[in-house]
């Protein structure tokens, strides 16, 4: 079945059926052409999104990089930034393969339709203007009879008429004549025009007509067929990319089941282990002997002039405490500033990295000398004069950074003995868990000397062992310089007698607030419903953050 056999009398419905496909191809292309614009928009917004939380310093200068979770956190944004590429690939293909085809293949439609349809409208006045001529040939046979019939009555009745002369009867007898004559020929105008507006009439509706109409149902249905190419087009973009995708998704589990908990604990032991030994037990000091008596951190010093005399105003006392502030300090190029295991790591590492440029200069080096070799062989090739600026040069880089080794090295010795030997003194005096300390910590606001002015400078000797190994630790300058908000809450497990100064007493089984957590030291700081804060022993709490 064909629309030129069954819709020979449907112009318009084909009209309006033609014009209905081409809006619906040019409706798809707009709906394509849009949805580009969302995916483009959707990979633009992810990529801003990854960026926003990408790390911003380089993974080695980031010692957060260095936990599965960061890393895991890293290797998922990278994934939905690859995702995000493929978004764009498919809004890519959307807009080439179906926006930018179909747009130029409906205006090629709608030429072709325009040519059709000016094709059947020129049919259709050719054959209107034939009927017109039929009308016109029709009408003039029908004057012409009229005509003729009433001349030949005006003959008869003067032929009839006595009163009559013979020329007017002959007179009127031609006239008759020459009117039937010239509706013969007025008839056989007429016949003929109506045999030629029959022939092209039935070429019209039997011939011309159905072959434009065919054109037009060949036509509607390449656009038809084109059109469902293109949605396939819409779904075939979106296969392309699941792989891909498909492998970003996978990457994302993997990424997730990287994260390891006991690892990262561990790299933050590594990151952050001090290497400093614990404090030792404070000694103590006899109060009985005034005058002999060793001066302490703890104690309060009685001057010659027979005043107390504030703690603090002499040397200060060892850092026992971590949990206070810290101070300010000062970065060295040997790292001291740093715990003793923390300044081993750097200077390692500053140590493989003057050995690596040593390397890089000495491979300099000798790619020079046989430069030069090989221009002294071949002077065409160059000057060899010319390479000795850069033979000095490298000559000098190689000394100062041996240099730099040797210091480095002895550096890293010293800071290795020390490591060794704040283990040593670790392992000698904690062989089992923290227990409470064996005097309260120093008084929080002030710290004196016991000795005499006199003795002052004699008793200024170095710090023992135990003080060298202690500036982990801060002052607590103040007991607790402002009030701050818990942190969590604990349940004593154990009674615990806070006698000693800086800690207190607790009773097995009450509730406390959380005020600091524990530094390593084994102390944590608390506070009481009934009020007062203070420290009390970790291991004897069951701590719960907020």
């Amino acid at each position: 079945m064909d629309w030129g056999t069954e819709l020979w009398d449907q112009f318009e419905v084909l009209e309006r059926h033609t014009q209905w496909g081409l809006d619906l191809l040019d409706k798809y292309v707009k709906f394509v052409k849009e949805r580009t614009e969302v995916e483009q928009a959707y990979a633009k917004q992810l990529r801003s999104l990854v960026k926003k939380y990408l790390p911003k310093r380089p993974a080695k200068d980031d010692p957060e990089s260095k936990f599965s979770q960061q890393q895991s956190f890293v290797q998922i944004l990278q994934e939905v930034n690859d995702f995000a590429g493929q978004r764009e690939l498919v809004a890519e293909n959307l807009g080439v393969r179906v926006c930018l085809e179909l747009a130029k293949y409906s205006q090629e439609m709608k030429q072709e339709r325009k040519m059709h349809f000016q094709e059947g409208r020129r049919a259709q006045q050719q054959l209107e203007s034939s009927f017109k001529q039929l009308e016109n040939s029709k009408r003039k046979f029908e004057r012409d009879c009229r005509e003729a019939e009433k001349a030949a009555q005006t003959a008869e009745r003067l032929d009839q008429d006595i009163n009559a002369t013979k020329a007017d009867v002959e007179k009127a007898k031609q006239q008759a004549h020459l009117r039937s004559h010239m509706a013969e020929e007025s008839k056989n105008e007429y016949a003929a025009q109506l045999q030629r507006f029959n022939r092209d009439q039935s070429h019209f509706y039997f011939s011309q007509m159905p072959q434009i109409f065919d054109k037009l149902q060949d036509m509607d249905e390449r656009r038809a067929t084109h059109l469902g190419a293109g949605y396939g087009l819409l779904s075939e973009a979106e296969l392309q990319v699941v792989p891909i995708i498909a492998k970003c998704l996978e990457g994302m589990k993997v990424a997730a089941d990287a994260v390891d908990a006991k690892n990262d604990s561990q790299v933050l032991i590594e990151l952050h282990k001090s290497g400093f030994a614990r404090p030792g037990d404070v000694e103590f000091e006899d109060f009985s002997q005034p005058m002999n008596r060793v001066p302490s951190d703890s104690s309060l010093g009685t001057p010659s002039d027979g005043r107390p005399e504030l703690r603090g105003s002499g040397r200060s006392r060892a850092k026992r405490w971590p949990f206070g502030k810290k101070n300010k300090t000062v970065v060295t190029e040997d790292f001291s500033h740093l715990p003793p295991e923390q300044q081993r790591k750097r200077l390692q590492q500053q140590l493989e990295e003057r050995n690596r440029e040593l390397q890089k200069e000495v491979d300099q080096r000798e790619a020079l000398k046989k430069m030069k070799d090989v221009y002294e062989k071949t002077p065409q090739m160059g000057d060899p004069a010319s390479l000795e600026p850069r033979i000095t040069e490298t000559l000098n880089n190689i000394e100062r950074l041996k240099l730099e080794v040797q210091k480095y090295e002895a550096w890293l010795a010293e800071a290795e003995s020390r490591v060794l030997s704040n283990r040593g003194d670790s392992l000698g005096r904690h062989t089992r868990p923290p227990e409470p300390p064996a005097s309260a910590p120093p008084d929080s606001s002030s710290s004196t000397d016991s000795r005499p002015q006199d003795d002052k400078e004699s008793s200024e000797e170095p710090l023992s062992e135990e003080g060298q190994d202690a500036p982990i630790y801060t002052e607590f300058d103040e007991d607790f310089e402002e009030p701050a908000s818990p942190i969590g809450h604990c349940v004593a497990i154990y009674h615990f007698e806070g006698s000693s100064e800086g800690t207190i007493s607790m009773a097995e089984g009450e509730d406390l607030s959380l005020m600091e957590e524990d530094k390593g030291d084994g102390w944590t700081r608390v506070r009481r419903k009934q009020g007062g804060e203070g420290y009390v022993p970790t291991s004897y709490l069951r701590v719960t953050l907020s």
